[in-house]
Parts: structure tokens; C-alpha cells; sequence
């Protein structure tokens, strides 16, 4: 059986455990129980309400919500407009709270918050296809064939460890199907999908035929089977076997698990969100984060919008999304005295091109785009850099997509110069090479 597990890869020997405990334990928690896993013997127990310290760098953040626009959401009709100019469209501006600063009419809530926003304007990156530039928005990674490479949540639970010695510490809320996860790293770090924030954690439940004391009899005749054989190869494969099932038990009765109950809340603020899934989302998100999971990210798909860009179900209603989501979620956030420590990063994969099309839409433009920063040590009520008279190329500050996750990286803490080792035997960075913006934490 050991030569067995040792030759298969890691995405193969995660899914012999999962059937082993599925047939053996009548459980099924899929990607949950191996989040769980990770670190738990030791940084587990590092987790307090303090920021954390790596190399000598005290954290901003202890937490980050991370909403990705999937799509690439246009800068011109959010947060960089161009009044007076051909390439601003239909949208129109509006006044914030903050004297001299205005973004899209669509996003009036917002508007109001805009003290609490750090708006960049001048990101870029080299790709226009919306694969690779998700890829690279999530890894700071060209994605090549030989090596997947992880996502930031991924690393903060390899480098910092678990928050949270129950919950998973790295959620994706809404569509994960090909988002890079735990790219190289173990398994352990793999993010714990939520397809429906209003499911909540789904194959939880233990089955109605397995009792308390039927399981427990399984667990012991199982550690019977395997005592000698763990003692024989002490192996990280092994032992991660055993952990499967001692997660998964702990998991299936805590009480944390109604952190992802979204029926725990009052109807009128489910109705603050927005009763669509990136509104429900959001909720979910505040949810995790005060019961101290480290990442969660949620995504607001649809703004690829090449046709009709300006009709009701296009741009306006994703935008009147964003607008009430966002805008609920950071003054939640606010008023529960958490978005000191949580930072909210909203990104997406490139911009919309600045001339309209003959579709009356706007296409793929990688040349310059926009994201935002809030919470976690931001100090907001502010733009960063500035793209061109007619939003087409960075003008002033131009920041990269590595230079935004370094960013978000140097808010929790990682090490960002630190070089870490693939089983490739290749050195990669958190960020690559990208700088952190350290204007926005002052």
C-alpha cells in the first residue's frame, strides 16, 4: 500500500484518502477536511488577536476579503472616468464624500464610503485573454504548463498558518473551477469551495445511519489496522492520512460550522446585501471573518460586456450590485469594529477598452485598468496613479498586477523577498517580483 500512495501525485493520493474515508467513515467533506489539516499541530495555536509577525514585519491585516470582478470590469465607468472625453460613454459622474473625487453614477452607495477607498488607477498587465490574466491576478504568475502556482490564500495559510482551528482559513465563495487553488504547495492549502453562499458548506452532515458510537468504532478499528504501519513509515503522506479523518470528525461536530449558516442572520440584512449570490457572498465573507478565517474571496462575475454595454442587465445592474455588496460589507465591517484588520481588495483580470465597439460595447484592453483597496491599515479617501486623458495606458504610479498583490501580502504580513523552493526545485516569491504600494498605508 506505501509504494502505492508514494508514487502517486498529490492530486491522486488526495483523492484515495477522500474514497478511503468516504467508503470506511460513510463521510464526505471533499477539499475541507485537508484545509483543516494544515499546520495544525503547531501554528494552529499561534492564532491571537494580534497581527501577525513574519520576518520581523507586524501585519496591517489579519484578515482579507478578496472580491475578484470576473470578466474585467470597465475602469472607465467605475472608478476612472474621463468627463468631456470620447471615451467615456454613457456613464456619468458623481460627487463622494471626499472633495474633489468622483466615480460612476451607477455606484451612488459607494460613493458615500469613497473616505474609506483607495482607488488605483494605473494597474496593467501583459495579457488580454481572460484565462491568463485571472491566472496571473490570482498567482502573480504567467501560466505555463509546467507548474501550477498558488493563489495568495494558499500562502497565507502555508506561511502563517491556521486562524481558525475549526473552520477552513482559505474560502472561495462563487465560481472556483479553474482558479489556481494551492498551485505546487501541498494539498493542505487547497482553498474550500462554496459554489452557493445561501448552502452554506456543503457534505457536512454525517450520515443518518452513521451514529456517534458507530463512528468511533470505525476510528478505533482503523487505528488498530494502521498503528504499525504508521510506525513502520512515518511518512508526511501518512500521517496526513490519519489527520484526514481527526479533522473531518472535529469539522462535522463544531459548533463553527454556522458560520456558513447564512439563515443565522435577520432578513432585512440579507436584504442589505443584495439577495443575489455576490451580495450573499459578501454576507458570508463578513461572516468568516468574525469567526477569524484568514482569506476568503468572492467573486462577481459578468462584466465581459463586448455588446450593448450600457442596458440594464449589463452594466448597470453589475454595478448596482458591487455598489450595494461592497458598500453593506464595509459598513458592517466598520460598525463591528473589524475593518481595522480586514482588508477588502476588489481586482480584476484587465479593462475595457476605451473607444465603444460598433456593438456599443467595449472590448479586452490589458493597457490599464482599475482595482481598490479598503480596511486592514489602508488609509483611504484617495486615488493612486492616474492613467492617460482617455484611460488607455498607466500616466503616473503605473502598478503592476505582482505590485497589487505584494500589497496584499505585505497587509498580512508574508514574507515578500523570501524565496520559496517548488518541488520542481525552482525558487518562486509570493509576489514575484512585484513591490508593495506603501503610500496606501500612510
Amino acid at each position: 500500500m506505501f509504494s502505492h500512495l508514494k508514487g502517486l501525485d498529490s492530486a491522486s493520493r488526495r483523492l484515495f484518502l477522500e474514497r478511503a474515508a468516504k467508503a470506511m467513515l460513510g463521510v464526505t467533506v471533499g477539499p475541507t477536511a485537508w484545509a483543516l489539516a494544515a499546520d495544525d499541530k503547531g501554528a494552529a495555536n499561534k492564532a491571537a488577536k494580534a497581527p501577525a509577525v513574519v520576518s520581523g514585519k507586524a501585519a496591517t491585516a489579519r484578515h482579507v476579503i478578496f472580491l475578484y470582478m470576473g470578466g474585467a470590469m470597465t475602469h472607465l465607468d467605475t472608478f476612472d472616468l474621463k468627463p468631456g472625453r470620447e471615451t467615456q460613454g454613457q456613464t456619468k459622474g458623481i460627487a463622494t464624500n471626499v472633495p474633489g473625487m468622483q466615480i460612476g453614477e451607477s455606484l451612488p452607495k459607494l460613493a458615500a464610503l469613497t473616505n474609506h477607498l483607495a482607488i488605483i488607477r494605473s494597474m496593467y498587465t501583459e495579457t488580454g485573454d481572460h484565462q491568463g490574466g485571472s491566472y496571473l491576478l490570482h498567482t502573480s504568475f504567467k501560466e505555463i504548463a509546467s507548474i501550477r502556482h498558488p493563489a495568495m490564500g494558499a500562502w497565507a495559510l502555508k506561511v502563517l498558518g491556521r486562524q481558525n482551528k475549526a473552520l477552513p482559513d482559505n474560502v472561495i465563495v462563487g465560481a472556483a473551477a479553474r482558479h489556481p487553488g494551492a498551485g505546487y504547495l501541498e494539498p493542505a492549502y487547497t482553498p474550500v469551495p462554496v459554489a452557493d453562499p445561501n448552502a452554506g458548506l456543503q457534505n457536512t452532515v454525517t450520515p443518518k445511519y452513521l451514529t456517534d458510537e458507530s463512528f468511533e468504532k470505525r476510528m478505533d478499528l482503523i487505528n488498530k489496522f494502521d498503528s504499525g504501519f504508521r510506525k513502520k513509515y512515518p511518512q508526511k503522506q501518512v500521517e496526513a492520512y490519519g489527520e484526514f479523518y481527526r479533522q473531518a470528525d472535529q469539522l462535522l461536530h463544531s459548533e463553527e460550522l454556522k458560520a456558513f449558516d447564512l439563515n443565522q442572520e435577520k432578513a432585512d440584512v440579507r436584504d442589505k446585501y443584495g439577495r443575489n449570490p455576490f451580495g450573499q457572498g459578501c454576507l458570508l465573507a463578513r461572516r468568516l471573518v468574525e469567526h477569524d478565517v484568514r482569506f476568503i474571496e468572492v467573486t462577481l462575475g459578468g462584466w465581459d460586456m463586448h455588446v450593448n454595454i450600457y442596458d440594464d442587465n449589463n452594466l448597470p445592474a453589475r454595478a448596482t450590485n458591487l455598489d450595494q455588496a461592497l458598500s453593506t460589507l464595509l459598513t458592517e465591517l466598520q460598525e463591528k469594529g473589524l475593518l481595522q484588520n480586514t482588508l477588502v481588495a476588489l481586482g480584476t483580470e484587465f479593462g475595457r477598452t476605451p473607444r465603444i465597439n460598433q456593438n456599443n460595447g467595449r472590448d479586452h484592453h490589458p493597457g490599464v485598468f482599475s482595482g481598490l483597496m479598503a480596511g486592514g491599515g489602508i488609509k483611504g479617501g484617495r486615488f493612486y496613479g492616474t492613467s492617460d486623458k482617455d484611460g488607455a495606458s498607466p500616466d503616473k504610479d503605473a502598478v503592476s498586477v505582482q505590485d497589487f498583490n505584494a500589497t496584499i501580502a505585505h497587509a498580512l504580513g508574508l514574507p515578500i523577498d523570501k524565496e520559496f523552493i517548488s518541488r520542481s526545485g525552482r525558487p518562486f516569491r509570493v509576489a514575484d517580483n512585484g513591490k508593495p504600494l506603501l503610500k496606501l498605508f500612510s
